[in-house]
């Protein structure tokens, strides 16, 4: 485990200069970067280099996703920043906005929602599972600036989530198709707080689409 910036970094792939695709794996509240790294391998992609910064105290921000911003500071503005100082050396080792996909679980998905509305790109994907946008209710569509240029963007979540209101990944994904994105949502019957095959499957096809696009 290497660090940047004083977060600890969890690496496993092929070294980016012979990686088709990056992808920025933010793990969930009390989680690891090792535990998240774990998906790497459900998604069985050659080619893609997975890069995990551990949250300090296995924690991005202290209070709800759904809480006022500033009930979150300094604590969310520092782990934005680390997000973007990953995508911002991914660039310069070669490894473009639109070769990185960024993908979050739970509180760590929520971050990577939240950096790329706030940073709106062409991004090779974003994929936030049981995750929405950060901030109270309503989400307000001119806090956010730029355009997705079409990236894709998969919301998977349960329509009984403790964590998650339905509510939040419908106004999720309302304003980030507003803001150019291509938005899949996939809305799973009793699923709870966890991650299934079928959104493997959707990360997988991402995934596909960028190496795809990469290699022409």
């Amino acid at each position: 485990m290497s660090s940047h910036h004083d977060v600890a970094l969890a690496t496993v792939g092929p070294p980016l200069q012979d990686a088709r695709v990056a992808v920025v794996l933010l793990h969930g509240r009390g989680g690891s970067a090792h535990d998240i790294l774990a998906l790497s391998e459900e998604l069985q992609a050659t080619d893609v280099a997975y890069v995990a910064p551990q949250a300090p105290g296995h924690t991005w921000y202290p209070q709800s996703f759904l809480a006022p911003l500033a009930d979150n500071e300094p604590f969310l503005s520092r782990s934005l920043q680390t997000v973007g100082a990953i995508v911002e050396d991914l660039a310069r080792r070669g490894v473009a906005s639109g070769r990185v996909v960024l993908l979050g679980f739970s509180q760590g998905g929520c971050l990577a929602l939240e950096f790329a509305a706030r940073n709106a790109r062409r991004f090779g994907g974003v994929a936030g599972l049981s995750a929405g946008l950060i901030g109270p209710s309503p989400l307000v569509r001119d806090a956010y600036r730029g355009s997705f240029a079409g990236t894709p963007v998969l919301l998977g979540c349960s329509d009984i989530d403790p964590h998650i209101p339905l509510a939040r990944v419908h106004a999720t994904a309302a304003l980030l198709e507003a803001m150019d994105a291509v938005v899949t949502a996939r809305i799973y019957p009793g699923m709870g707080h966890a991650i299934n095959q079928d959104e493997i499957g959707h990360v997988r096809h991402i995934l596909d689409t960028v190496t795809g696009a990469s290699a022409t």
